[in-house]
């Protein structure tokens, strides 16, 4: 099955304060957390959606090969993003589905990525989404081409958590250990640094 990675890296990080995928985070920024993770789970073709301030997450980031596309409206929401970031997955040869990976969870693992792709090759379910232990959280989720359209009539900055909401029946959910928060704000980063520490 071809895969496409889709990482939306656009948002507008209001309650950081400052561009939060650019914090450093052992060493690193988010941003490159997400990407590093998504290389090492073998995800060659990957589109990153960035927004405001697009230029110096070019110059931040260690880029491999990965696809970049600039949302011009990002305060139209999460959506937007997804919006542009299927229609670069359209244009790859072959796409078969799209795992969507979000640029602000640097704790995302290569390992739960694999999962889920491996499940959606089980499976022909339109959508296969991670299940965290400790929160229950939702990515990343993979969506065949086939649910596709569904995804980009969403609006709004709620992701694809309505969609999955509205029609459980067709979303697998793969269980995995620990959990994958948002970096939203300073205090946030500062508890991942902790932990990374400890």
């Amino acid at each position: 099955m071809r895969v496409v990675g889709i990482v939306l890296a656009a948002g507008s990080s209001t309650r950081f304060g400052s561009p939060k995928l650019l914090a450093s985070l052992d060493g690193r920024p988010v941003l490159q957390h997400v990407l590093d993770a998504a290389a090492s789970a073998g995800l060659d073709d990957v589109v990153v959606v960035l927004g405001e301030g697009h230029e110096a997450t070019e110059r931040a980031i260690h880029w491999r090969r990965q696809r970049r596309v600039v949302n011009p409206n990002p305060a139209d929401g999460l959506a937007s993003s997804l919006r542009l970031g299927l229609d670069a997955a359209r244009a790859a040869p072959g796409a078969e589905s799209a795992i969507v990976l979000l640029g602000d969870q640097p704790q995302v693992r290569a390992a739960t990525i694999r999962a889920v792709i491996a499940a959606a090759e089980a499976t022909d379910l339109p959508f296969v989404r991670a299940r965290y232990t400790e929160d229950g959280a939702p990515n990343p989720v993979l969506i065949r081409r086939s649910a596709w359209a569904a995804a980009a009539a969403l609006d709004g900055d709620h992701g694809l958590g309505p969609l999955l909401a509205a029609d459980p029946e067709r979303v697998l959910a793969v269980d995995v250990d620990g959990d994958n928060p948002d970096v939203d704000t300073p205090a946030d980063l500062a508890r991942l640094a902790a932990e990374a520490r400890a």
